[in-house]
Parts: structure tokens; sequence; C-alpha cells
């Protein structure tokens, strides 16, 4: 596996990483409802890769395939944080959070910060990000469970 940055030729097999980790990781801990509202089959390809390469988006790529993805902006904020279900615990997602954590610490960012997923809340503490917040976020109508994070990076 090694890690690259986002290339716009990434943009389709990134969002089916996206899909497939919300339709199936995340589906034990959220209902049919919640999943069909966040992994939804209306997201737009082209806005999807222009999200992507604006948000400085790594890739976590074995050959061809792409395993995962990440992002982390200047602040220390990482949005997107995704491996596809065939590949969970091989290291992909803690190879991505070592890779933003080096990225954020270069940019000069004093934490990190993210909105885990009742899923990814686990791995996040696992990294030594604790919850400052349960939230509940409404998208496409359905209210969700999420966590504000941080990890100091001092």
């Amino acid at each position: 596996m090694i890690l690259r940055a986002y290339d716009e030729s990434d943009a389709e097999a990134t969002l089916r990483v996206f899909l497939r980790a919300v339709r199936v990781t995340a589906s034990k801990d959220y209902s049919p409802e919640q999943i069909a509202a966040w992994g939804s089959d209306d997201i737009s390809l082209d806005v999807w890769a222009v999200k992507r390469l604006q948000t400085d988006t790594v890739v976590a790529v074995e050959g061809n395939e792409v395993l995962g993805f990440s992002d982390v902006d200047d602040r220390g904020y990482v949005d997107m944080m995704f491996v596809d279900p065939a590949v969970t615990r091989r290291g992909v997602a803690s190879a991505l959070l070592d890779h933003v954590t080096r990225t954020a610490r270069a940019r000069g960012a004093v934490e990190l910060t993210t909105y885990a997923s009742l899923t990814a809340r686990p791995f996040f503490e696992k990294h030594g990000f604790v919850v400052v917040e349960e939230r509940r976020p409404v998208l496409r109508g359905v209210s969700l469970t999420n966590f504000s994070m941080r990890k100091p990076l001092a």
C-alpha cells in the first residue's frame, strides 16, 4: 500500500469507497433510513471531484485500487476518513491518519478535529481523540448522530 495525492482520475473510486463504507461498514450503527440519507445515490460525481481537489485529499492505493482516502485542512480539520470495507483492519485508516497528522503539523495546526460517526468514533479514540460534543446533524431530512472530536498535536 502506498499513499499519494488525490488525482482527478480518483473521483469515481473515492466516491465508491465512501458509498461502500457508509452502506456496508456504517450500516451496523445506523438505520437503513440514515444510511440512505448519508450514502445517497444523488451525490454528483463532478461536485465530489471538485471537493476532493479543494480539500487536498490523500488516497491509499494498492496497485490501481483505491483502498481509502482522507483529507485535512490548514486548521487540522479532518473532513473525510473512509476505507473500503473489503480492507478494514489492515492499517489503511491508521496510515491515512498518520499522514494527515504529519501534514497538519507541517502546516502549523495545533490540533486535529473531526466529526466522527458512531462507527468511526472508536478508531479516533484509539488514536488519542476525545469527544468534545455529541451532535445530531440533519442530512436530507434525517437526523444522524456523530461526535465532535479533537486531538492536540503538541
